[in-house]
């Protein structure tokens, strides 16, 4: 009787662990990417779905209104870290530049993604961003010593912190 209850208990206890693992666990990419990529589109961060994308106006006009935005986007790739893909810009309706940065330095995009079409989840949120972090990313970007020494003032903008994005193939 001892030996039947011994196989029992452990496929009990291997069925509860696994069971456990995948609740907790959100699902993320499978893209370890640093620097380019031979195939750039994909699910990179937490894996998200294409529904419920807000519009990039409707984004602005929230963080106008009430300082911050929960939720998808979707716009194109303009710039990208040239370094190792730790941020990227995409163009807002008015003209101005949104930084994109990854929660907790989590996972990065392919340095050779711009121009690419994206949906992003995340926040948004109105900040300053500070000299010396505008002069790092003019240095991701790869720009001259005297445009990085250009840089004498803080900049008040709308930055995203992006937990998954998905790139999709151009058009």
């Amino acid at each position: 009787m001892k030996k039947t209850l011994i196989p029992i208990a452990l496929t009990v206890t291997l069925g509860i662990f696994s069971c456990k693992n995948q609740a907790t666990d959100s699902p993320k990419t499978t893209y370890e990417v640093v620097g380019e990529a031979e195939i750039v589109p994909g699910n990179y961060g937490d894996v998200i779905e294409e529904k419920n994308v807000s519009n990039l106006s409707e984004m602005v006009s929230k963080v106008e209104a009430e300082g911050t935005f929960d939720g998808k986007i979707s716009g194109e790739i303009k710039e990208v870290c040239t370094k190792k893909g730790c941020w990227f810009a995409m163009e807002l309706p008015n003209g101005q530049s949104m930084r994109v940065t990854f929660k907790d330095y989590g996972f990065f995009i392919p340095t050779n993604s711009q121009g690419f079409p994206i949906v992003l989840q995340g926040v948004a949120t109105l900040s300053e961003t500070d000299v010396e972090t505008l002069r790092h990313f003019a240095e991701d970007q790869g720009k001259s010593k005297e445009e990085v020494d250009a840089i004498t003032e803080p900049k008040k903008e709308i930055t995203f912190e992006a937990t998954g994005v998905v790139i999709k193939s151009k058009a």
